[in-house]
């Protein structure tokens, strides 16, 4: 096992880029679901531009059209025959038995539905653009991306294609040399973990709840040394998510000096999602994302998790403000309060109605309290790990 080698300090590194963050989305998300009962159902990119539009938020030149993927482009991470089956099951909107058994497609998970090619091109081809893009230093906003349960030959996780894993495969191509991945996806990062687990110029980080599907990412599981797997308990709050960020993430970033960091910011950990136990607030991800930026001269954030589309909108709504040093303001002003009060959640009866604040802000409450004993287990072994006091 091989520990991930640090870098002697560079205080360039701490220096931002001059250039404005780019925000790449696309209209195909707008009227694109995976069906009436599948957890992405809700709206969540759309929100995402809708609002910051709505904030005046997105300058002149900073919105880029997501191209789509070509298929060869792809097959720089999935098989050709995979590619193939699932352009197949798109154009005729059905799946063998073969086709279902050897690649998880038509499942209740990865389910057969018109765009189910085009949207997962779509996402990679933000990613990828994002990494050509960031040849030069800079920052890049996808919020479409952050699929990491993809594999080589099979879908997984409501992921068709691994945008992460293309993402870090096309700062490669651009010359970036190393790379970390950082991810806060209430679920473990099975994917990406399996494309560069033994690549000692990835550094992989992932936050996730313990014993939630896909069950993997186990605290001793360190890959080549490169791996950092903190399994947070049901029940974590900000404080348990704060004491990882300056245990784990934060050492082991300044630790590595990456040319580049790659954030996956699933909002499925916050506390009102439907698919996690996890309870954080919104400030736990901002958090993160405001103490990363000065580590790295390139940063792309992605979007991942998160199936309830209020706090998702808000959340990675703010992620783009942060990135722009943009005040997130206490009360949203009327286009933007309007943007989140036509949103529907049908299928559900957790929250008959949204909450008020729901609409009228983008700032959670923070959720403070105890740090469980198993989060502080967690850090103490990383943070030995990385000779930091314990």
């Amino acid at each position: 096992m091989h520990p991930v080698v640090p870098h002697p300090p560079d205080p360039r590194k701490a220096v931002r880029p001059p250039h404005r963050p780019v925000f790449i989305g696309s209209e195909i998300y707008r009227h694109s679901s995976y069906g009436p009962f599948h957890p992405l159902r809700v709206p969540r990119v759309s929100t995402v531009m809708d609002l910051c539009r709505a904030l005046g938020w997105i300058a002149p030149g900073q919105y880029r059209t997501a191209p789509r993927a070509k298929p060869a482009a792809l097959t720089a991470f999935h098989t050709p025959e995979y590619i193939a089956a699932l352009q197949r099951a798109e154009a005729v909107q059905a799946v063998t038995d073969a086709d279902r058994l050897r690649h998880h497609l038509g499942t209740a998970s990865n389910p057969v539905f018109p765009e189910m090619f085009r949207r997962p091109a779509t996402s990679a081809g933000a990613t990828l653009l994002a990494g050509e893009l960031l040849r030069d230093p800079g920052t890049v906003f996808t919020p479409a991306g952050g699929t990491h349960h993809g594999f080589p030959d099979r879908a997984g996780g409501f992921c068709y294609l691994n945008d992460p894993v293309l993402g870090i495969l096309s700062l490669r191509r651009a010359g970036v040399a190393r790379i970390a991945y950082l991810d806060i996806d209430a679920h473990h990062c099975d994917g990406v973990d399996h494309a560069f687990r033994d690549d000692p110029d990835t550094l992989l980080i992932s936050t996730h709840e313990d014993g939630r599907w896909p069950r993997t990412g186990a605290l001793d599981d360190h890959g080549a040394g490169n791996v950092f797997n903190v399994p947070l308990p049901r029940g974590a709050n900000d404080c348990d998510m704060a004491l990882a960020r300056d245990r784990v993430i934060l050492p082991a970033l300044t630790a590595f000096r990456p040319d580049a960091i790659v954030l996956q910011c699933g909002a499925d950990a916050v506390e009102e999602d439907p698919q996690a136990r996890l309870s954080l607030s919104n400030n736990a991800h901002w958090d993160i994302l405001r103490m990363i930026r000065p580590l790295s001269p390139r940063l792309i954030v992605l979007g991942g998790g998160g199936y309830n589309p209020w706090s998702v909108g808000r959340l990675w709504s703010g992620n783009w403000a942060i990135l722009n040093d943009l005040p997130i303001p206490q009360v949203l002003p009327p286009p933007a309060q309007a943007v989140l009060a036509a949103l529907r959640w049908d299928g559900q009866r957790r929250y008959p109605t949204p909450p008020p604040h729901w609409i009228a802000t983008l700032q959670d409450a923070p959720r403070h309290g105890p740090v469980h004993d198993a989060t502080r287990a967690a850090c103490d072994h990383h943070a030995a790990r990385l000779g930091v006091w314990v």
